[in-house]
């Protein structure tokens, strides 16, 4: 009788460890792209040479560790708090985390070429992947939503205990 709570608990854990797969994939993405990058001549010139591209990897490397401390700090409130109360942590990492990884990847992808779509590297099967993702175990927007309503009830909490220990009424409702 308790299959759906047990289910429920292994949800938020099961999520961050789809986090720290996907964050995998960006950062081999990453390295792909800087391969390429290194390698591959147009015009005359490494493509690394070409502005835009310094640009691409610079923002892929940020983007990756601000994902990683964000599923890093929900492991950590899983690990002190529990599933149940580190909801909000657990839904910013499922919809951020697919997010970045696939601008990574399809940054990667553009930096192949047309070879970056074929077979000749994990990038579109990583870039599917992390589509699906977005999707799967609940859409961005059941999180996004979720995420938006347990912030306004912790900036009402907040604002009622700062009200109630400087002795101030709630302000009338509307």
């Amino acid at each position: 009788g308790r299959g759906f709570e047990v289910i429920q608990g292994r949800l938020g854990p099961g999520r961050i460890h789809h986090c720290m797969r996907s964050l995998g994939m960006g950062e081999r993405g990453l390295e792909l792209m800087v391969e390429r990058v290194q390698s591959r001549t147009t015009f005359g010139r490494k493509i690394v040479e070409h502005g835009v591209v310094l640009d691409y990897i610079a923002k892929s490397r940020m983007e990756l560790e601000s994902a990683r401390m964000l599923v890093l700090r929900a492991a950590d409130m899983i690990d002190k708090v529990g599933a149940k109360h580190a909801k909000k942590e657990i839904a910013m990492a499922k919809v951020v985390v697919p997010t970045i990884v696939l601008g990574i990847l399809d940054r990667a992808i553009q930096m192949h070429g047309a070879g970056g779509v074929g077979q000749d590297t994990p990038l579109a099967d990583f870039w599917a992947g992390m589509r699906t993702l977005r999707i799967a175990d609940g859409p961005d927007e059941v999180h996004t939503r979720q995420i938006a309503q347990l912030e306004i009830a912790e900036q009402n909490a907040r604002l009622a205990a700062k009200r109630s220990k400087s002795g101030l009424a709630a302000p009338p409702k509307l």
